[in-house]
């Protein structure tokens, strides 16, 4: 849903301008009716996904944060989280979900969207708590860079058809399949990746070098799109490694309007491997993404990390 589309619509577009913006906590019912229409601007055709504004009234002034990015006064985007509960051992743990993270067509790439997280990072600290879920899909590989490489999410849940059948323009034609991300705003992974200080990311050639298996390596089909590996080399349980790689495409839009075929041949193959890899106890680490004329894009998976 929301959860997904915003933040693809955050990675994919080019800014068209150099822009400077403001974040601050919307809090009015006169501004939640701008938020509203922002919705139907970032996930246009069908009204049935708007969260109306009464409700993000409600919500936030009941433990929700909704923050907004500001230029000029002008609102283009947003990002909004509510109270959960995290069931441990111990007993139940408040948590935030974030619902939502959108920005208007015409600001994307700016960077929009990785601060608003980052402010929803200092926020939520300030309430005490520890951990932001999320959910989106595992085939868009721009969100994956994002909740992955650049905000330093982990994850080990899959949750299949999450949403049920969708009709909006950015979801409609496959399974609402969902990876649910955990934050854990405490962690030195995610304080690492939100400082100042610029990370080096590694690359496919770093994997490969240290003979990384790729679980589902892709074949070449049709004009050029990837096909989905048919026997995937999945790990015995006598016999696990310490990291794996998981395929996916580099453009699942793209691969939708060409062949929806084939882009459902890869929702139904990645969602057995990675169920299959996290019921064996493999976490989600890493993203790494091949860019050029075949580009390519995979998940790094770790076994048994405890520590982020």
């Amino acid at each position: 849903m929301a959860d997904a589309a915003g933040q693809a619509a955050e990675a994919q577009g080019k800014g068209k301008m150099s822009t400077s913006w403001t974040i601050k906590v919307i809090e009015s019912a006169e501004e939640m009716l701008v938020v509203e229409d922002l919705q139907r601007l970032v996930w246009p055709g069908s009204e049935a996904e708007i969260v109306p504004g009464h409700l993000l009234l409600a919500s936030v002034h009941n433990g929700g944060l909704l923050l907004g990015a500001f230029v000029e006064q002008r609102l283009v985007g947003f990002a909004y989280s509510f109270l959960g509960m995290n069931e441990i051992s111990n007993g139940p743990k408040l948590k935030h979900h974030s619902h939502m993270l959108g920005v208007h067509p015409d600001y994307r790439s700016h960077g929009i969207g990785f601060a608003l997280k980052r402010a929803q990072w200092q926020m939520v600290r300030r309430q005490g708590i520890e951990r932001i879920t999320w959910t989106y899909d595992p085939l868009m590989s721009r969100n994956a860079w994002l909740n992955i490489t650049r905000l330093g999410a982990v994850c080990n849940t899959y949750m299949e058809n999450y949403y049920g059948e969708m009709n909006d323009e950015l979801n409609a034609g496959l399974p609402s399949d969902r990876f649910q991300v955990d934050w854990w705003l405490n962690s030195r992974r995610v304080n690492l990746r939100l400082s100042r200080k610029k990370r080096g990311t590694l690359d496919l050639a770093h994997f490969l070098s240290a003979e990384t298996a790729i679980v589902n390596p892709s074949q070449a089909g049709v004009d050029g799109w990837p096909e989905p590996l048919e026997e995937p080399a999945l790990p015995h349980s006598a016999e696990r490694p310490n990291i794996l790689l998981v395929e996916i495409p580099a453009d699942l839009n793209g691969l939708k309007a060409a062949q929806p075929q084939t882009a459902l041949r890869w929702r139904l193959s990645t969602r057995s491997i990675l169920q299959e890899l996290f019921r064996q106890g493999y976490l989600v680490t890493d993203f790494v993404h091949l860019p050029g004329i075949q580009q390519r894009s995979f998940y790094a998976l770790s076994f048994g990390e405890a520590t982020f």
